[in-house]
């Protein structure tokens, strides 16, 4: 058995522009791609990249609340339009290697997206920002504002992306907004949720909490194993500590590696991971658990019938957030303009998500997806399926440049009736267009 891999020149030249975003890495070792820089990087390094989008959907009104657009039909996060442009993630990218031991990633993201969209403005944020310690055989120690282990489609980078929209599960379950806990909230008896105005809202986590995280991979013939575990504040830059309590999180997973090196490589990957955190508000702890299986094949990545398959599972229990239905109006009610936050333990959501791959040359990949999220089975009332099938095309133009695009065909089901509210805004969800050009610089 040997700890690690000897990694080609180009394949280093690439990571260390990428810092570990490499869209060669679809089903990489997000633990190594991300965690450390490479082994030849210099002491300081500078990348970025940039992802111009376009968003086109009809706008649906709903016919019952006073002919309302529903934020389902509009674009995220201002939810002002239907149809527009913006740029998703912009982000600059600091990296490189203090010694052979010490490594770190500094990022600042400057997109139009949920991270820096707080109190309902603008404001771009750190992202990254940690150190890596490798002097301990077998437990590499991550300290900082580091992405925590879960799923591997909350891990992966932005760049080895297939669409431009995540799936419904990831976004609502993983990408956790923030709320201003200082403000005193009052529970909806009738819901049995507190109802978060959008001006509280310190955006979401992006996937990442401050903390520290032991991790290593160890490698035995085409097999690789490796773990990850942190222990962390529940909380983000934007919103400080939310959390009285630690913030606990691990991910165990197994590859068999066909061939190739690095982020090129070719391999099946299973993995198994956990989330456990105790966020507070109105002085009240509340118990957050998340977790999940995976399993992901690449092979051939930019070669014609190149393929690649990915399967997730993953379930909530409490803290389960329903954002709000739409923006503020005349005549609607406050549950409808307001996020319902569900915040006891016996609240549920789970969802599973299959998605495949196929180039059809080597720039050409043709793309399909379904993703599924049943969002409170616990609560008939509250009850919400949320499907899609999703068809994607992409041209690469280089490893490090891409242009994607894909419908969405969405459909929102409302399984406990009578519910004509519910009914009314499930009837007006149509179906997306969304396009995205990915430039690493």
């Amino acid at each position: 058995m040997y700890h690690g891999h000897k990694i080609s020149r180009n394949t280093l030249i690439v990571a260390a522009a990428m810092l570990g975003l490499s869209p060669l890495a679809h089903a990489a070792n997000w633990f190594e791609l991300q965690g450390i820089s490479p082994a030849k990087a210099p002491i300081f390094g500078v990348s970025g990249f940039i992802e111009p989008s376009l968003y086109a959907q009809p706008g649906n009104e709903d016919s019952l609340e006073n002919n309302q657009i529903p934020h389902i039909d509009l674009i995220a996060p201002g939810f002002s339009q239907s149809t527009t442009a913006n740029i998703l993630r912009a982000r600059i990218m600091l990296r490189g290697n203090l010694n052979k031991h010490i490594s770190y990633f500094f990022g600042g993201e400057f997109g139009d997206n949920g991270f820096t969209h707080v109190r309902g403005g603008y404001q771009p944020g750190l992202i990254d920002g940690h150190f890596t310690f490798s002097y301990i055989p077998g437990a590499r120690i991550e300290a900082g504002l580091i992405r925590a282990p879960s799923a591997e489609g909350a891990m992966q980078g932005f760049m080895s992306y297939n669409f431009v929209l995540s799936s419904t599960m990831i976004g609502q379950l993983m990408q956790q907004p923030m709320y201003n806990s200082s403000n005193p909230y009052k529970i909806n008896t009738k819901l049995n949720a507190y109802l978060i105005n959008g001006q509280q809202t310190l955006g979401v986590n992006a996937f990442r909490y401050p903390g520290i995280m032991a991790f290593d991979w160890f490698r035995n013939g085409h097999w690789e194993f490796t773990y990850g575990a942190m222990i962390g504040m529940f909380g983000t830059v934007a919103a400080g500590n939310q959390s009285s309590s630690p913030l606990y999180a691990a991910r165990l997973q197994e590859a068999y590696i066909f061939g190739g090196k690095g982020p090129f490589r070719s391999d099946v990957q299973a993995g198994i991971w956990y989330q456990h955190a105790s966020p507070e508000l109105n002085d009240t702890s509340y118990s957050m658990n998340r977790y999940g299986v995976d399993v992901q094949y690449l092979q051939g990545y930019m070669h014609q019938w190149g393929r690649q398959f990915r399967f997730q599972y993953m379930r909530g229990t409490g803290w389960i957030s329903a954002a709000s239905a739409f923006s503020s109006a005349p005549g609607l009610a406050a549950p409808l303009t307001n996020t319902q936050l569900y915040p006891g333990s016996q609240n549920t959501a789970n969802g599973y998500m299959l998605e495949g791959g196929l180039f059809l040359t080597k720039h050409i990949e043709a793309n399909l997806r379904y993703d599924y999220y049943d969002r409170l089975p616990n609560d008939p009332a509250q009850q919400r399926i949320f499907k899609t099938w999703a068809i994607g095309l992409q041209y690469h133009f280089t490893p490090l440049t891409k242009i994607m695009a894909g419908y969405y065909f969405r459909t929102l089901d409302v399984p406990h009736q009578p519910n004509p509210v519910a009914n009314s805004i499930s009837d007006a969800v149509d179906n997306e267009f969304a396009m995205q050009a990915m430039i690493a610089f």
